[in-house]
């Protein structure tokens, strides 16, 4: 049954978390509101693992705020059952078989839909009496994923879910992922390095680079606001204006650059092209990476 708060999923401003003197998550500003399917990308230790952990309430920020759903993450009983979290490694109790993990769900979700889990249990083929250690890792992925969605949250939080996965069992935890979220009426945060991954199931895009955000906001509107742009090495440099040089790569005769627009269709005088999510994303890492990012 779709979810009718009209809350953000995430509203963070000023978000950070230091340990000691190391900035995990810098200043972080967000808006996003419900109903998406979020992808969270970036370089180990940019700070992805810090925001889902704040999100979830398992630590708290050194300062700024955020809110989940509208209150304070893990703010109660109540609010800790509208989240669903699977974590890396999609861990599960080795020695408690499928049917003993659907029965601690159920006894410590009050909002537990048995006819859901059992559903997706068959579903997916797995033996309600196999040990979970002995499941493969796509088998374990879709049983974490099935007890986070039994729940019934508004938002489902997942941290690199998939990355050890081979790509048969990936394509079908990213198929069971959209079914729940689609089933549901839910919103997710899906964390990966995967960017494949992303840009088949996700909407919405958060970059992060250096614990900062570089990049945010509904991929169909970040895509639409780049181009890659070949011209004549030295040509940018005498761009107009309205044009900002997200990362450019040279020839010795040509420039090839990611460019950010002030408006969709500028009468430019070379070759301008659209961009996938990826060269997009990376874009962004390697102006963050040059130390030209968000600062």
């Amino acid at each position: 049954m779709p979810q009718t708060t009209d809350h953000p999923v995430l509203h963070a401003e000023g978000l950070t978390k230091r340990y000691g003197r190391r900035a995990a998550l810098t200043d972080c500003d967000l808006h996003i509101p419900q109903g998406r399917v979020i992808g969270l990308v970036g370089p180990n230790g940019a700070g992805k693992s810090t925001l889902l952990q704040l999100a979830t309430g398992l630590i708290e920020p050194t300062s700024g705020t955020l809110r989940v759903l509208g209150s304070s993450p893990a703010a109660n009983a109540a609010h800790l059952a509208r989240v669903g979290f699977v974590a890396q490694d999609t861990p599960v109790y080795a020695s408690f078989s499928v049917a003993d993990h659907l029965r601690m769900g159920a006894r410590l979700n009050p909002s537990w839909d048995p006819a859901l889990a059992q559903r997706r249990i068959r579903q997916v083929g797995l033996d309600p009496r196999q040990q979970a250690g002995r499941l493969s890792g796509g088998q374990r992925a879709q049983l974490a994923l099935t007890i986070a969605a039994a729940k019934r949250p508004e938002l489902l939080i997942f941290d690199e879910p998939a990355a050890a996965l081979d790509p048969l069992a990936r394509d079908g935890f990213l198929q069971s992922l959209l079914e729940f979220v689609t089933e549901l009426g839910a919103s997710a945060l899906l964390s990966s390095h995967l960017l494949g991954d992303v840009e088949r199931v996700c909407d919405h895009l958060i970059v992060l680079a250096d614990s900062r955000v570089e990049l945010a906001g509904e991929v169909s509107e970040l895509l639409a606001a780049h181009r890659r742009v070949i011209a004549p090495r030295g040509d940018l440099d005498r761009r107009p204006a309205g044009i900002d040089v997200i990362a450019v790569e040279h020839t010795h005769t040509q420039s090839r650059a990611v460019v950010r627009l002030d408006r969709p269709h500028p009468d430019l005088p070379w070759t301008v092209e659209p961009i996938g999510l990826e060269e997009l994303v990376l874009g962004y890492l390697t102006r963050a990476a040059a130390g030209e990012g968000s600062r």
